[in-house]
């Protein structure tokens, strides 16, 4: 893949073999976002894990204090009183068996967060193979499956994000945006580490945090010591 001039004279500032500290990393990856828009700033973990084995997943959710500078779209399915809830805890959309329909018939996915009542479970696996490849379903694991739906809706919007591991054993994650500061990002930052350490699975064996690498998103990636 070729970069563009604006990318490499950034990456110049990068040492490729040095570990940051986050103080000093994440101001690196602020002075290195050069786009004209407010550029994301994602964390890559690679862990020392085997995604393959059940017993080694690692996945979970975490509030961020400082939230994540994207607005979330909320879909919340249920009934009654719960979509009343729903609704006056903030979420942008609510329905039930309409909605389940609009996103079999149309493939509809246009939100970020879906959260549903156990008892909307059943509706909502029928449209499993259309929002599992987008990693829209709901998932007691993530806390989108709940009875408590304004709980949820209002984490969601204060800054709660998933973290889940991928088939190379990699977490990417976003922790915020440019416009954040260092002081913010390194806030975020620890709270997310922290929590997926303690995620660590009972299996896991040896080295269990490989690598840690942010970027923004058109920066070069900066590595931090863990």
């Amino acid at each position: 893949m070729k970069h563009g001039k604006i990318y490499r004279e950034s990456a110049k500032q990068v040492e490729r073999q040095k570990l940051y500290e986050p103080t000093e990393g994440f101001k690196l990856i602020l002075d290195t976002a050069k786009a004209k828009f407010d550029e994301s700033v994602e964390l890559h973990i690679r862990l020392g894990v085997d995604p393959k084995q059940a017993d080694q997943q690692v996945r979970g959710v975490v509030v961020l204090p400082n939230g994540t500078g994207k607005k979330i779209r909320i879909l919340v399915i249920a009934k009654g009183a719960k979509a009343d809830e729903a609704l006056a805890a903030g979420a942008d959309m609510v329905g039930a068996e309409e909605i389940v329909a609009k996103i079999a018939g149309e493939n509809w996915v246009d939100f970020d967060v879906c959260i549903t009542t156990p008892d909307m479970m059943g509706q909502v696996g029928r449209v499993a193979k259309i929002l599992g490849p987008k990693g829209l379903m709901p998932n007691p694991k993530s806390g989108t499956v709940t009875m408590d739906v304004a709980k949820a809706v209002k984490d969601t919007k204060a800054g709660k994000v998933e973290y889940r591991l991928d088939k190379t054993a990699i977490i990417h994650c976003a922790i915020g945006k440019k416009s954040f500061g260092a002081e913010k990002l390194i806030e975020n930052y620890n709270t997310l580490m922290e929590a997926v350490v303690k995620a660590k699975p009972a299996a896991a064996k040896g080295i269990y945090l490989r690598s840690v690498v942010g970027a923004s998103t058109m920066g070069p990636g900066v590595k931090f010591k863990v």
